[in-house]
């Protein structure tokens, strides 16, 4: 078999949306079977509010990638804007290895970043804001302090407030700034990029480092079960059955 590798990202899962879970289930158990690495990148979950929250729904999905895991594919994950409160006691429950917010690998011979996408989104200033402090040592630990209740109820209202701010964004602002793409792969030095976030699955052409580049973006799985198989020869942006 010709080696292979699949890249995930926003699948959101939800228990309202078993549907998506289902989907996850049969790919896991099909098309992902024997693959080099399973990466997913970031968004995993509608939201997440901590390690402790031991739903049997959270179970049954850190079961899921167990499994998987368990067949000998090696499963990353990289934090999104909905899940970076995932800590590794998740992590080892579901047989994933955390990677930093931005990592590069060695994809087939070719150094490639990957990437959740929601820090290519400069012109979103409203939300880079509010990332910078999510991301800090403080906003976390203080989040994680409250009771599980409370932070349930603090993320379906964020949940609420987010969806109505988006209504008011232009396609453009909630797109990636090209010249933030530009930037990252001139820092990390590669020709190739793969990344989430924005739900607009392509593969664009452009030019960083003085030579051609490529930015492959993944789907969600809202309706999508957007997946990115790439094999020494092909890159292929898939959608699954939901």
């Amino acid at each position: 078999m010709n080696p292979f590798t699949y890249f995930i990202a926003d699948l959101h899962l939800s228990a309202q949306r078993p549907d998506i879970t289902e989907c996850l289930a049969n790919f896991l158990a099909g098309e992902a079977l024997g693959a080099d690495a399973l990466y997913v990148l970031g968004d995993l979950f509608e939201y997440w509010i901590g390690d402790d929250d031991n739903s049997q729904f959270n179970q049954h999905v850190a079961a899921l990638f167990k499994q998987f895991s368990q067949t000998g594919v090696p499963v990353y994950f990289i934090h999104g804007n909905r899940d970076f409160l995932i800590r590794e006691k998740f992590a080892h429950k579901a047989g994933m290895t955390i990677l930093n917010e931005q990592h590069v690998i060695d994809l087939y011979g070719t150094p490639t970043l990957i990437m959740h996408g929601d820090e290519l989104c400069t012109l979103d200033v409203a939300y880079q804001k509010f990332r910078r402090k999510a991301r800090s040592w403080w906003w976390p630990k203080m989040i994680l302090a409250l009771p599980l209740w409370l932070r349930r109820r603090l993320a379906q209202k964020g949940r609420e407030t987010s969806q109505q701010n988006q209504q008011k964004l232009s396609m453009e602002i909630m797109d990636v700034t090209p010249s933030e793409v530009v930037n990252y792969m001139q820092k990390f030095e590669v020709q190739q990029m793969i990344h989430g976030h924005t739900h607009r699955p392509a593969i664009h052409q452009l030019v960083a480092n003085n030579k051609a580049a490529i930015r492959i973006v993944l789907g969600d799985w809202y309706d999508q079960g957007s997946m990115l198989k790439i094999t020494p020869k092909s890159i292929d942006l898939l959608s699954a059955k939901l």
